[in-house]
């Protein structure tokens, strides 16, 4: 039920409901029933859909060729508290009218910095305590807080990775307060992400220093965020470059590769998003395994790019197809550990009218729930496990399992060839597999 504050924002819209594939209503959801059990949960646990508050509160529409083409009413209030205020009464209108159970924030999203880090302080306690009203009157909770520390002018050469040591110890005031602000409104996750940890031209980095001060970095916020009561998870969200030339958590292998070598694999894992998979040149279902594969599937930022545009567009998801390869490897490793599928993602320039903004989400729900429903169709209802088992049937039984378990020395491989001699060379069968999905979509 929709929780409204001082002010109705979204007037005119009622509370989203799913009426079905059938339904020509542009204010209900075809496929995403949250009460609906697909593979042994219900699709709202499956996906525990979050609300991004920088895309839907904050996004004017601005690019680097003008402003701003929205104005939102709440946003207009000079004092900044009260402005805060006013944007999370909109905030929790538009995530009860949606039907979401969570939303995710960085720390400046929910109020404007201050000049000093005592006001901002000051600032995000305020908005901190009317937020805890706002869950406690809805239900709504926090999936994940983070800290912005990539925007304001301070951080140009990067916040953890930067060369001046105050800029560090400012970055880690800030996300001090966001981890005490995830904490007070418990928040179930945290997230790292690391906008401008990079660099723009090795000539002027010390690539090691820089990597092993995030490592440090990373294991002291956890140190303290533990001892302050967090149980939660922390998450890396994997990028490649854009704002940097490079940045260092560049796609999943590498953030594992990181969080490993750092020790910090017992607390952390990973948040993938789709549009930085693609930056990557990866593919979303690829990260999903990688992380999958690593036990680090912990959130995803569901989103997509423009496959003609190199940088981050952040558009609702709308590619049933490729979410539901996505959704197959997301059922075969049991579902995300600790976070959700948050929407990071932003209506289009010219996209100006409040609906818009329940059409996008609307659009990218149903699309997660159409792809989980088609996997598990072909999880349960076609031969495809069955093709993929015997594609690797060689290694279930004979040498090749032997092969699995270690008891085979490298002589043996060697033996072995020449024996069977020349192997009878075995299809593929990638336009099988690919049709036994479309068949389902």
């Amino acid at each position: 039920m929709a929780h409204l504050g001082n002010k109705e924002y979204f007037k005119g819209i009622g509370d989203i409901i799913f009426e079905g594939k059938d339904s020509d209503n542009p204010l209900a959801f075809k496929f995403y029933n949250p009460d609906q059990v697909v593979a042994g949960k219900t699709m709202r646990e499956h996906f525990k859909f979050a609300m991004a508050y920088w895309h839907t509160l904050c996004g004017t529409g601005g690019d680097p060729f003008g402003p701003g083409t929205k104005k939102f009413s709440w946003s207009t209030d000079k004092n900044p508290v009260k402005a805060a205020k006013e944007k999370a009464d909109a905030a929790f209108e538009f995530v009860t009218k949606i039907g979401f159970d969570y939303y995710c924030f960085h720390d400046f999203d929910l109020v404007d910095e201050a000049d000093s880090l005592v006001e901002s302080e000051k600032r995000l306690s305020a908005v901190v305590d009317y937020l805890k009203e706002k869950q406690q009157a809805s239900g709504v909770k926090l999936l994940w807080g983070t800290a912005n520390c990539f925007s304001n002018p301070r951080y140009m050469n990067g916040a953890v990775s930067n060369p001046n040591f105050d800029v560090l110890a400012y970055a880690g005031a800030q996300v001090k307060m966001a981890l005490d602000a995830t904490i007070a409104l418990g928040g179930e996750n945290y997230v790292f992400w690391g906008g401008r940890e990079g660099y723009m031209s090795l000539l002027n980095t010390n690539m090691k220093l820089e990597q092993d001060n995030i490592g440090r970095f990373l294991g002291m916020a956890r140190d303290y965020a533990r001892k302050e009561g967090f149980k939660g998870n922390f998450f890396i969200e994997p990028k490649p470059m854009e704002p940097t030339k490079h940045q260092y958590d560049f796609d999943a292998a590498t953030s594992i590769n990181s969080i490993r070598e750092y020790g910090l694999q017992d607390d952390f894992k990973l948040n993938i998003e789709v549009n930085h998979a693609t930056l990557a040149q990866h593919t979303f279902q690829h990260e999903l395994q990688v992380a999958a594969n690593a036990g680090m599937l912990g959130s995803i930022d569901a989103n997509r790019g423009d496959y003609q545009n190199g940088w981050d567009t952040d558009q609702f998801p709308n590619n049933v197809l490729e979410v539901t390869e996505a959704m197959l490897v997301f059922l075969k490793s049991g579902g995300l550990q600790g976070g959700g599928v948050n929407f990071d993602a932003k209506t289009r320039r010219n996209s100006t009218d409040l609906e818009d903004i329940f059409y996008a989400h609307i659009g990218g729900a149903d699309t997660f729930a159409r792809a989980l429903l088609a996997a598990d169709t072909i999880m349960k209802e076609s031969n495809y496990e069955d093709l993929l088992s015997e594609r690797y049937a060689s290694f279930k039984e004979g040498k090749g399992a032997s092969f699995v378990s270690g008891k085979l020395e490298f002589a043996d491989l060697f033996n072995h060839a020449l024996d069977v001699g020349e192997p009878k060379q075995i299809s593929g069968k990638q336009e099988l597999y690919e049709n036994i999905v479309g068949k389902f979509v």
